[in-house]
């Protein structure tokens, strides 16, 4: 399993993977940015993941998430997990249930670090509120046709419906470079979180390749 690691623990040192290996991240959502992301993930050495999604591969989302055709009408939490599992060997833990008011906390619950992947409204504000409440550290991750944000909760705002980062629909302007690139950035903010307790916050717009770094 070591050798999976090889290029990581040269650039961050086995010290560092082994932190990062066993820090309980809760992931919510498992569209275009949850599936790239504990893709991602798991390749650095993050072990200790559940994800929170009750939808189904549909054959849109293969464009711009990790499922394949072959995927398509499987709950995509547990297709996540068969990808991830036949990858690298880690089994991640699914939560097949749509967050709601009275499951959030629950969901939520053991997290060191939670997630946010959602593409609503309604799901994002309650990810928001129960990690301020509960003094979670979260990280929002938003993508709306050629912007992304990663933002953590101490700065973050949750959208109005139709705004950067929120849609309500399957069919919103999103490339498949915006997403890979707004994993990247949440990745790398991510696991200097964890290494330094830096809490660090980006938008991003592709058209013009343009990567800004957001005061708190």
């Amino acid at each position: 399993m070591r050798e999976s690691f090889h290029h990581e623990i040269l650039y961050r040192g086995k010290e560092a993977l082994q932190r990062m290996g066993k820090v309980r991240l809760v992931v919510c959502g498992a569209g275009a940015v949850g599936s790239n992301l504990i893709n991602n993930l798991v390749r650095q050495g993050f072990r200790a993941i559940k994800v929170v999604d009750d939808d189904r591969v549909e054959s849109h989302n293969i464009g711009t998430q990790t499922y394949s055709h072959s995927d398509v009408g499987v709950f995509k939490a547990e297709a996540l997990q068969a990808e991830v599992f036949r990858a690298i060997g880690v089994e991640i833990e699914v939560e097949r249930r749509r967050l709601t008011e009275r499951n959030t906390e629950k969901l939520l619950a053991g997290a060191e670090v939670a997630i946010d992947g959602f593409d609503n409204t309604a799901s994002r504000q309650l990810v928001t509120e129960c990690c301020r409440i509960n003094n979670i550290p979260c990280l929002h991750v938003g993508l709306s046709a050629d912007y992304a944000e990663v933002f953590w909760n101490q700065s973050y705002r949750v959208p109005q419906e139709g705004v950067a980062g929120v849609v309500d629909v399957c069919d919103y302007p999103l490339a498949r470079n915006l997403s890979q690139f707004a994993v990247i950035l949440a990745s790398e903010a991510l696991i200097r979180f964890i290494l330094s307790g830096k809490q660090e916050n980006f938008s991003f717009t592709l058209n013009d390749l343009k990567i800004n770094a957001e005061n708190p």
